[in-house]
């Protein structure tokens, strides 16, 4: 079976959900396109790059597992997605000197990324039936396949991490700070503290700094782990490693930020996945707290803030100039 191939339906509830995937397989097919003109073009090497990686995490990862939690993670991982965070990381590693050929590494965030977004989905979280332009893994392969299979990403990021470091011949204690930063990013410190503060969230009427908190960890945390990896990968020092984290914190939150102002401002068609759910939930968001025109301009101070800590450390690239801006221009 190829990585992406359905399976072959042998039941009634199988009919059904080839149907489903079927269906979408045609939406997610258009939000792709869509996906590679939106991402500047002179990224799209690498996202090609990325894609194939992914393709062979696919092929070569997933073979131990039962085939329903392994078709549920073919699902999620291969949705089509901007694949920002392995981006981050290749960006940062160049920036940082690296050589190596860094694209597996750079999966392993997108991994956790994926996960996440399985999880996140989920009925008992944010209920939303719609993910990058398909129904969510819940929708087509039940709720606890979905969980079960993002469950079993966490380890497999952990092999993607081990292999990648081997085939680069990283040093042991740059593996093992690899691994401590992936992981206490999709942790109690990182992601998954900030989703629960989010939830607890619901219906409050937060401050921009209790909202910004909650989205540093939420979201900021694992972008910060994409561009801390790259520096680690090409072994810089302490200085240019904060620099770094700076920037990450910079695009993660400015990131969020425009999630919250194209959830008001865009459409279901457009952005791939449900629009006005915060607002249905009672979030408070950065338009409700600054307004649309406030939430636009507090994402470029952030953004500007974060390349001026790379230029103060010379690792002010284009690559890295122009993803940042690309957070504060995108429209999905």
């Amino acid at each position: 079976m190829s990585c992406c191939a359905p399976p072959r339906p042998s039941s009634t509830k199988q009919r059904r959900k080839s149907r489903c995937s079927s269906r979408s397989q045609t939406a997610a097919s258009s939000y792709g396109r869509w996906i590679s003109r939106a991402v500047p073009p002179r990224f799209e090497v690498d996202r090609e790059t990325i894609e194939r990686r992914l393709d062979e995490i696919c092929a070569g990862y997933l073979s131990d597992l039962p085939v329903a939690v392994a078709d549920a993670i073919r699902y999620g991982l291969k949705s089509p997605g901007k694949r920002l965070r392995p981006l981050l990381l290749l960006f940062a590693y160049r920036a940082a000197g690296g050589t190596h050929d860094a694209s597996l590494l750079a999966c392993a965030p997108e991994v956790i990324h994926c996960y996440s977004l399985m999880h996140d989905d989920l009925p008992c979280m944010d209920d939303d039936d719609m993910r990058r332009g398909r129904p969510t893994v819940h929708k087509v392969h039940g709720s606890r396949t979905a969980i079960l299979g993002g469950v079993a990403m966490i380890p497999l990021a952990v092999r993607v991490v081990r292999d990648s470091a081997q085939s680069m011949r990283l040093p042991q204690q740059a593996r093992t700070k690899l691994l401590e930063t992936l992981l206490d990013a999709g942790g109690a410190r990182g992601m998954i503290g900030g989703q629960l503060r989010d939830l607890a969230g619901e219906g409050l009427a937060l401050s921009l700094e209790e909202r910004e908190g909650i989205h540093s960890a939420k979201t900021g945390a694992l972008i910060v782990a994409s561009v801390r990896m790259g520096g680690l990968a090409a072994g810089v020092g302490q200085a240019q490693l904060a620099a770094l984290e700076r920037y990450g914190r910079a695009v993660g939150l400015a990131f969020q930020i425009m999630d919250d102002v194209l959830d008001v401002t865009s459409t279901a068609s457009v952005l791939g996945k449900t629009t006005g759910r915060d607002a249905a939930l009672g979030k408070s968001t950065y338009p409700a707290l600054l307004g649309v025109d406030g939430a636009r301009q507090r994402a470029d101070v952030l953004i500007a803030a974060g390349l001026e800590s790379l230029g103060e450390q010379k690792m002010l690239t284009q690559e890295l100039s122009e993803v940042a801006n690309f957070m504060v221009t995108r429209t999905s």
